[in-house]
C-alpha cells in the first residue's frame, strides 16, 4: 500500500503489477514511468514490466500477480478509499479469474475500506463478474477509462457490471465525448494528462461532461488540467474545485 496524491482516493493497492499499452489513452502513462523507476529500485515484481522505446519506458506486456499483497488491506485499521491497481488493470487479460475472485474476498472481509477498481477493459470486468460467483459488495466501485470518443463504447460495457457505484474516469481526456451518455453512471471524473509529453485538454471537453453529467445526475470531480506542470495548471474550473463524490442508490 502507498499513500498517494490522487485526488480522489487515499491510497493505492497492487496485487498486480505490469500491463498492456491497447488505446491512445496509455500512451504517455504514469505508471510506466513509475515501474521502470520501481523496477530500478529493485523492487522485485516489476522486473521486465517494461522495456526502453524511443528513450522512454513503455509497458512490455509482462503481468506479475503478487499473493502477498492480498492481506496488506487487513493491516489497515483507519477506513481508507483505495485505488486498487493503480499501476496495472485488474481485468487484464493474462490476470486469470480465480486471482480476481481472491481479491474480491480480500475487498469483502475489509468492509470498512471503499475500494475504487479502474479498468480499461469493461467488456472482460463484465464477463466475469457476471458468471455468479461475484457478489455485489457495496464497498466496491467499478469504473472504466474513457480517453476520448473512440473508446465511448466502454461506457455500455460497464453499464452491464453489477455494481453498486459505477464510475468512469475521462482521464487523460485527450479528445471531445459529447456523445457520451452516462445514465446509469454514478460519478465522473475528468483529468487532463500530465507529465512532459502531455496532451493538451480543451475547456469546451470538460463543460460536455459536467453537461451529462447534470443531465444523468452523476457526479462531477474535476481533478485537473494537467499540462507539464500540473500543480502550476491547478484544479480550478470556472473559479472553483469540484470535488462531489457519488453516494451509494436508494
Amino acid at each position: 500500500m502507498a499513500e498517494t496524491s490522487i485526488e480522489w482516493t487515499d491510497a493505492t493497492w497492487n496485487p498486480v503489477a505490469g500491463c498492456t499499452i491497447i488505446t491512445a489513452g496509455c500512451t504517455n502513462c504514469y505508471a510506466m514511468r513509475m515501474a521502470a523507476r520501481l523496477e530500478a529500485m529493485g523492487t522485485e515484481k516489476y522486473v521486465g514490466t517494461t522495456r526502453k522505446s524511443g528513450g522512454r519506458a513503455k509497458w512490455s506486456g509482462k503481468i506479475t500477480l503478487d499473493p502477498k499483497a492480498m492481506s496488506i488491506p487487513l493491516t489497515w485499521s483507519r477506513p481508507r478509499r483505495v485505488f486498487v491497481n493503480s499501476m496495472s488493470d485488474l481485468f487484464h487479460e493474462d490476470v486469470p479469474a480465480d486471482f480476481i475472485r481472491d481479491v474480491w474476498a480480500t475487498m469483502a472481509q475489509t468492509s470498512r475500506h471503499t475500494y475504487q477498481v479502474l479498468t480499461k477493459r469493461p467488456k472482460r470486468m463484465a464477463e466475469v463478474l457476471t458468471r455468479g460467483d461475484f457478489p455485489v459488495l457495496p464497498n466496491v466501485w467499478l469504473g472504466t477509462s474513457v480517453e476520448d470518443d473512440r473508446v465511448v463504447s466502454r461506457l455500455d460495457d460497464l453499464r452491464r457490471v453489477p455494481s453498486a457505484i459505477r464510475f468512469v474516469s475521462f482521464e487523460p481526456l485527450i479528445g471531445s465525448v459529447a456523445g457520451a451518455e452516462l445514465h446509469n453512471i454514478h460519478w465522473a471524473i475528468v483529468g487532463g494528462e500530465s507529465g512532459p509529453n502531455a496532451r493538451p485538454m480543451e475547456a469546451i471537453w470538460v463543460d460536455e461532461i459536467e453537461a451529462a453529467c447534470r443531465r444523468s445526475g452523476a457526479a462531477f470531480f474535476f481533478k485537473q488540467w494537467g499540462g507539464r506542470n500540473k500543480k502550476a495548471t491547478g484544479r480550478e474550473l470556472r473559479g472553483r474545485t469540484y470535488d462531489e463524490m457519488p453516494s451509494l442508490p436508494a
